[in-house]
């Protein structure tokens, strides 16, 4: 029987090494990391393309720690307002895996997808005696070498090349010429393949820099931006540090921006520089923003990039992005839910940030009933949980809770969200050492030796305050799947999310009966989901059926 439909190709696609072995096996290999992308380029040539086949595509390669995903997004959005034909490869995927290659900014049909995977699949099967390399390129290789064929046969006029993980090594590094490259905001992240320093991550990230190929890098600690300057001055990549998008904005409109949170400014102003050098060396002439007068920089003895006027293809290109599960917000009845895949210290003090700066704009004076603050979080890979629960104490949730990142109890009707590298019991685990973490948590800030008693806030209920009697579980809990912890805390009054009946048990758990009542009474419930991205994915699989479709 020939496998044909989408669903089949993406079984087949999560049969091959996922993300997390992946991760696995270059920690073993790291000593001779160059094999990895010389392995790449020998599947590219499997595959029926050369690396020289891939300077047709214009490609745009950018990596970083923090909002590379979204400097990403924007770059493509401006671009497309020029009339010009985007691809865009990014990762991990939320709903479904047709996301991660877009054409014009929409992910490619389940048809297309299924075409070009068993397309590919077929032809690296055929090929697999060529060759002393593994049979098959993992999962995110796999889908690195597809996207680099559909950009090729769709004739885009330019690829948004978003980095998986680090840069140097990094399977989409086998670009050779791209057009230019950027790199986002700096952290920890990943420090068992990329180091446990910045300084260490940014000579990964600064692997991508190209002889002759322009670069920009936002603001960064001394430390990094140091490196990264070395990293370019010692291939003869000329390294330009972007200004602030105020200087941008000066003498003209503020620029208005489709991704909420302060740290965006960062991602918007990396993107104005990429899309501008894009056109300029494409020779788009008339329509790349009229320069001002530009200034010296001293800031680590980096040049400044242009500070131009941006056109309107570029305000309104940053005005009208959107990139999912990144500070998105979902207003649903009583309920208003806050998605955004932080999983750094430094994304999750920026989603904290944006996270309270957009419930102090949605206070009202004067406002009748009570409010409800809940955390739904997971955690995943070698990341510090605590470290991520720590710096949400300040939002003052009343409500903690945890579950793995799996939609239902059974995924098996829906491959694009299933998972072979982890068992049930090892996620559950996982959640309930989240969960001690965060009763730890609770009792520090119990303690008056530590921590101050806090006072409620205005239009919370006051019989939830942050200091719970006893402090170790009163407030929170683990589910087994995202649906079950969506219908505790939705309790029927999501109108778009609605199930025939809660399981049987859901709220055997005293806290959970309890709190039953009070969600169910509450004026207003407002729900952050943070920790991770495949964490956001299941939750609007769910909040946003139209998705999946």
């Amino acid at each position: 029987m020939r496998r044909e439909t989408y669903q089949d190709a993406v079984r087949t696609l999560n049969t091959l090494q996922t993300n997390a072995n992946y991760l696995e096996q270059v920690k073993r290999q790291r000593g001779d990391p160059q094999t990895q992308l010389e392995a790449m380029e020998l599947y590219l040539a499997r595959s029926g393309l050369q690396v020289e086949d891939l300077d047709q595509l214009n490609i745009i390669h950018i990596t970083g720690t923090k909002g590379k995903g979204s400097t990403c997004a924007f770059t493509e959005r401006i671009l497309r307002n020029y009339g010009l034909k985007t691809g865009f490869f990014s990762s991990p995927h939320l709903v479904q895996v047709r996301e991660r290659i877009r054409i014009n900014g929409q992910p490619i049909s389940p048809e297309l997808f299924t075409k070009h995977f068993w397309r590919l699949y077929n032809r690296l099967e055929e090929t697999k005696g060529d060759s002393s390399c593994v049979s098959m390129p993992g999962y995110f290789r796999f889908l690195t070498l597809m996207a680099f064929h559909v950009f090729l046969q769709e004739k885009v006029d330019l690829a948004v090349m978003e980095v998986g993980i680090g840069g140097a090594y990094d399977c989409t590094n086998i670009i050779r010429k791209p057009v230019v490259c950027g790199v986002s905001s700096l952290g920890i992240d990943h420090t068992g393949l990329l180091g446990e320093t910045m300084e260490k991550i940014a000579w990964q990230k600064g692997g991508i820099f190209k002889c002759g190929v322009p670069a920009f890098t936002v603001l960064q600690p001394d430390g990094p931006l140091a490196v990264l300057r070395d990293r370019a001055q010692q291939i003869s990549c000329p390294l330009y540090l972007c200004p602030p998008l105020e200087a941008l904005e000066e003498g003209g409109p503020p620029l208005t921006l489709g991704l909420e949170g302060e740290h965006q400014q960062s991602n918007a102003t990396l993107a104005l520089q990429l899309a501008r050098c894009w056109l300029q060396r494409k020779d788009h002439q008339a329509g790349i923003g009229e320069l001002k007068v530009s200034r010296p920089s001293l800031l680590g003895q980096l040049p400044l990039a242009p500070v131009f006027q941006p056109t309107s293809h570029m305000r309104h290109g940053l005005r009208d992005t959107e990139w999912l599960g990144r500070t998105q917000l979902l207003r649903r009845g009583p309920l208003t839910w806050y998605l955004d895949g932080a999983h750094t210290t430094g994304s999750m003090q920026a989603c904290v940030r944006w996270f309270r700066q957009a419930l102090h704009r949605r206070e009202r004076p004067g406002s009748s009933g009570s409010e409800v603050r809940v955390l739904l979080f997971n955690s995943t890979g070698d990341r510090d949980s605590a470290a991520l629960l720590k710096l949400l104490q300040p939002c003052q949730f009343d409500y903690a809770v945890f579950c793995p990142n799996l939609t239902e109890m059974s995924s098996m009707d829906n491959a694009d969200q299933q998972n072979f590298t982890v068992t049930l019991d090892q996620v559950l685990l996982r959640c309930l050492t989240h969960q001690q973490h965060w009763s730890r948590l609770r009792e520090e800030q119990a303690s008056p030796d530590l921590w101050s008693t806090p006072t409620p806030e205005p239009g919370g209920p006051a019989s939830l305050l942050v200091v719970p009697h006893p402090p170790h579980s009163t407030s929170s809990l683990v589910f087994s799947c995202i649906s079950h912890a969506l219908q505790w805390i939705s309790q029927g009054r999501d109108p778009v999310f609605q199930l025939p009946s809660p399981p049987r048990g859901l709220l055997a758990h005293p806290v959970a009966s309890s709190g039953a009542i009070i969600l169910q009474e509450a004026a207003a419930i407002h729900v952050l989901v943070t920790g991770s991205l495949h964490l956001v994915g299941g939750v609007l699989k769910l909040l946003e059926p139209s998705l999946s479709q």
